[in-house]
């Protein structure tokens, strides 16, 4: 029995709507539920029909109009845009053009139209890493007081924030909501369930190491996995291609920059404790005083980003790079390394997102058995030798409906209509089916899923277990994200590249970051949440406080530790 999640006060409402004159649009919105959504929907053939009344109805003073939405091009967003919007189109009278470009381009046209205050698109769908930019700035409607005021008659009642898991990454420290969910997807582990569990690797493995072959729970034991499976020989497995422990990218791309801000660092151990990010000192490296005003990102002013901890995050994913991948892994940006797991020969890849899981599923890939199931899982990500128990251990991506002050009312009205209807309960469950990237808990629980997850790696009880809520986006400590973002590429790639070390690279990375946040303050543009820098103070004093920057550790390779991945699950259930 489907579990219909409709509250009755909404769903009456909505009746209600049904009941008056049917409009010529209900045709097509009839057609789009039996063709499209059929019975993959939390909602029964009666609500979705009520569903799409309401938006039929709501979108009647805007029939006609051309507005113009953009995101990214992952999986979801081609659905979105190949198939909701011109099912939307349809149903409303309101034709939408759905962009998709890449995220760096995305970000680019966001902040054109923040410096321009020209109209470039109606509806961004954009990362809620920008959070702190959008609340400082105040160059987003609040959807809170939008939802509430001005956007009133064009907001479902059914809509259901309490239903989406990621509302609370879009949400200030001000309490106001400024971004809508739209795709979520995790940063985690990714390995061989069937090597892991081949009986001649787990004793050659112990035999080796001295402790079992499993999930890693610390980066020791991943390093060991990552040599002991680089050249081995899986022949007795029935395989004769050359085998790469670690997968990984290194070019000089705005896409390497995301390799590092999206938590890497916190997962060594970089930032403080605090979930969904460290405080006062967070995964970029950035400490922020009790106000949230940014004071620093070098040790020197008690930021984080060229400490101990952030020098052993780079100087590890560089040795793991140049030992135990694939020769041109150093080479490629983040869209070419995503397939290569995919292609037979990797033991393990720490820094996987799960947006990939759809194109790691299909058919007749090496890495699916022929009944469907594949061959490896996903896992939480293990942790560097700073990592404390509380801080942030994995980033999780959220794409999310941003509506900019600068778009004209009405126009930013429609496309908040398009944002609700791709979100919506109606077609969530099917949008889920095809891009794997949940954003609603509702669709997380639904017994499609249940049937589905054997198929999944892991992706399911990933996001039914309570783990899921250590995973979060970049924080409000980044007070200006397309300017901050771009520095961690170009730096890093120095390091990558051999230029400088990673100490070196880190300096620079931190100062050019002090560089941009002395700006912001001397320009006052962000007020009185604006960066307020700290006087600069030897390392030894800011090192030997409490909490990060933290001093270096001697040993920073301890014992490996695992855990059995299905042991884990369990723990989750």
């Amino acid at each position: 029995m489907r579990n219909y999640l409709l509250t009755t006060s909404a769903a009456s409402v909505l009746m209600l709507a049904m009941g008056t004159a049917a409009h010529a649009d209900m045709a097509a919105a009839e057609k789009f539920l039996a063709d499209e959504i059929g019975e993959l929907s939390v909602l029964s053939p009666d609500e979705q029909k009520a569903e799409m009344q309401w938006f039929i109805d709501a979108a009647k003073p805007f029939d006609g109009m051309e507005i113009k939405v953009v995101s990214e091009t992952i999986t979801t967003h081609e659905y979105e845009s190949k198939v909701l919007a011109p099912a939307f189109t349809a149903i409303t009278g309101i034709k939408v053009t759905h962009d998709l470009i890449g995220e760096g381009d995305v970000v680019e046209k966001l902040q054109t139209q923040m410096q321009s205050g020209e109209n470039i698109y109606d509806g961004y769908v954009n990362d809620s890493d920008l959070i702190g930019t959008h609340w400082r700035y105040k160059q987003v409607r609040n959807l809170t007081d939008w939802m509430a005021g001005e956007a009133k008659d064009v907001t479902s009642p059914t809509l259901d924030l309490e239903d989406f898991i990621g509302t609370s990454f879009t949400t200030a420290p001000d309490g106001k909501l400024y971004q809508l969910p739209t795709q979520q997807f995790a940063n985690l582990y990714w390995f061989r369930y069937d090597w892991f569990n081949d009986d001649k690797n787990k004793a050659d493995f112990k035999e080796k190491y001295g402790y079992d072959l499993g999930v890693p729970v610390n980066w020791s034991a991943y390093e060991d996995i990552a040599e002991f499976f680089t050249g081995r020989d899986l022949s007795h497995m029935g395989i004769d291609s050359k085998i790469y422990g670690n997968m990984d990218y290194g070019k000089k791309d705005p896409s390497l920059g995301w390799r590092y801000t999206d938590a890497w660092m916190s997962m060594a151990g970089m930032g403080d404790v605090g979930e969904p990010n460290g405080l006062p000192v967070d995964e970029w490296g950035i400490r922020v005083n009790e106000n949230s005003q940014p004071v620093g990102s070098c040790v020197a002013r008690g930021g984080a980003t060229n400490s101990p901890a952030a020098v052993y995050a780079v100087e590890k994913a560089i040795d793991w790079l140049n030992k135990y991948s694939p020769p041109e892994a150093m080479g490629m940006t983040f869209g070419e390394a995503g397939p290569i797991p995919a292609q037979g020969n990797v033991a393990q890849q720490m820094f996987w997102y799960t947006t990939f899981t759809a194109d790691t599923v299909k058919p007749g890939l090496p890495v699916m058995n022929e009944d469907g199931t594949p061959k490896w899982r996903m896992a939480p990500s293990p942790h560097g030798v700073y990592w404390k128990e509380g801080t942030k251990i994995g980033y999780q991506d959220v794409g999310s409906w941003t509506l900019m002050e600068s778009t004209p009312v009405d126009r930013a009205k429609a496309a908040w209509l398009y944002a609700q209807f791709v979100t919506s309960k109606t077609v969530d469950v099917k949008k889920s089916d095809i891009g794997l990237t949940f954003i609603r808990e509702s669709t997380i629980q639904d017994e499609h899923f249940t049937e589905r997850a054997d198929k999944l790696g892991g992706l399911v009880e990933f996001y039914r277990s309570p783990a899921r809520v250590q995973w979060s986006p970049t924080g409000t400590n980044v007070p200006d994200y397309p300017k901050l973002a771009q520095l961690w590429w170009q730096n890093i790639g120095d390091a990558m590249s051999g230029a400088k070390t990673a100490q070196g690279a880190l300096d620079s990375l931190c100062e050019a970051q002090e560089k941009v946040l002395s700006r912001l303050e001397r320009a006052g543009v962000q007020g009185d949440l604006g960066p307020k820098l700290n006087e600069e103070k030897s390392a030894d004093f800011w090192l030997a406080e409490p909490g990060s920057p933290k001093p270096k550790i001697e040993n920073e390779k301890p014992q490996g530790e695992t855990i059995s991945y299905d042991e884990l699950i369990k723990s989750w259930q």
